[in-house]
């Protein structure tokens, strides 16, 4: 078992380079499934999440090859099967991908439930939904989704709720189906934004991608042969504009798109840091005590549910009461009872998270519950006295590319540890 040793307090300073989007990329792999030929993809974040989609993608029957450790090229002209690997599918979220692209390009598959962090109810009901409308059968038995359709037809969708992945997945489907699909009531966050870019480049016809009706033409073909860079990380960039806040440091953050950014800009500012735009690259600084403030997560262009817990610790150290209302999962107050172990004064109930700044936090052995609590607890154990133990590892390294590292170069006293 691994676990991290963070000792503080400390500082951060120093420059930070964003990695590929997690959340663009873990669709971008499955998308390429719709392609009858060869592409090259870049800005890959070396992560879990990456290799594990691309195990499926080699059991489906694609040939991959590693150009460096952040760009593939991938060839899936010839698919040898429709059954996705449960083993690997189960592990996490995203792999319901699989079935969009695998309905459109080859008119089935068989794929397990999808795993990943335990954040509440995370139905795929809005994703089927979507399939049907379009002609396709499908059902769900003992773990697994059985999905077919003769031929893909596009239809109007409307989304009951404003899902990231039921819009890709309707949009993955509608790129090779007959006539035209119009999603409405659609996300608009940068990967689906990333996802249509990609699949345009690649000879697909979708309009609207970042607006709420999203309308994809459908084609005969995609045709490959062209190479993709994955959009910088949101997430990971507003991971570390947080721990320049927290820690009382000043980070410039390389390679972002400082547009995607603006939500967490504006807290940061509210809170009392100070942040300088520019327009591919931002620095964040603070030199005090955070001030209080209320957060509510919504989706883009609102505040990131995957920022809500490393804001939780801004606001577990601020000068005064705050409060977060989450309005995208239920359970994603799980890191609380965490920080409260470092000596945090957090009440969760439901929904709703109620803070009350302390002075300081101090080092404690912790357990990371989901991908972003646990780079929350990375944070924490950077501004808490003493040292941290971060158990539960397998979560912060589905998402976050040599996080220790990261944190290392900027001063942070961080070290990997087999026990």
């Amino acid at each position: 078992m691994e676990k991290l040793v963070v000792t503080g307090p400390t500082s951060l300073k120093g420059e930070v380079t964003i990695s590929g989007a997690k959340n663009a990329a873990v669709a971008i792999l499955p998308a390429t499934l719709l392609i009858d030929g060869i592409c090259t993809i870049e800005n890959l974040p070396n992560i879990s999440d990456i290799k594990i989609s691309c195990q499926i993608l080699e059991a489906l029957g694609a040939k991959i090859k590693w150009n460096n450790k952040n760009s593939i090229t991938i060839d899936t002209t010839n698919i040898t099967t429709t059954k996705a690997p449960l083993d690997l599918t189960s592990k996490f979220r995203a792999s319901y991908y699989i079935i969009g692209a695998m309905l459109s390009r080859m008119g089935e598959i068989e794929v397990g439930m999808p795993g990943g962090c335990k954040l509440g109810a995370r139905p795929i009901d809005q994703h089927i939904k979507g399939f049907e409308l379009q002609g396709a059968t499908v059902t769900v038995e003992k773990g697994t989704i059985y999905a077919k359709a003769k031929k893909l037809k596009g239809s109007p969708v409307y989304m009951d709720i404003v899902s990231v992945g039921a819009t890709i997945n309707v949009m993955l489907s509608a790129v090779l189906a007959e006539g035209t699909t119009i999603i409405d009531n659609a996300a608009k966050e940068p990967h689906v934004v990333d996802v249509a870019n990609f699949l345009n480049t690649m000879g697909a016809d979708i309009r609207g991608a970042g607006t709420d009706v999203i309308k994809i033409n459908g084609v005969k073909k995609l045709h490959g042969n062209a190479t993709y860079s994955v959009v910088p990380d949101q997430i990971e960039a507003g991971t570390f504009m947080l721990a320049a806040v927290a820690t009382r440091g000043d980070l410039l953050l390389k390679n972002c798109i400082t547009k995607h950014l603006e939500s967490i800009t504006a807290k940061i500012v509210e809170v009392g840091g100070n942040v300088e735009d520019y327009g591919d690259s931002i620095r964040v600084w603070c030199n005090k005590r955070p001030n209080k403030a209320n957060i509510k997560t919504l989706p883009y262009p609102g505040f990131p549910t995957d920022l809500q817990p490393q804001m939780g610790v801004v606001l577990s150290i601020a000068n005064g009461s705050s409060i977060i209302n989450e309005s995208i999962w239920e359970s994603r107050f799980q890191y609380t009872e965490e920080l409260n172990k470092m000596g945090a004064k957090i009440t969760a109930q439901g929904k709703t998270a109620f803070f009350e700044g302390v002075k300081k936090l101090y080092g404690a052995p912790v357990y990371s519950s989901d991908l972003r609590a646990g780079a929350a607890l990375v944070i924490a154990g950077t501004v808490a006295e003493g040292t941290t133990e971060i158990y539960n590892l397998e979560h912060i390294d589905r998402g976050y590319e040599n996080i220790e590292e990261k944190f290392r170069k900027i001063g942070a006293k961080i070290e990997r540890v087999k026990e």
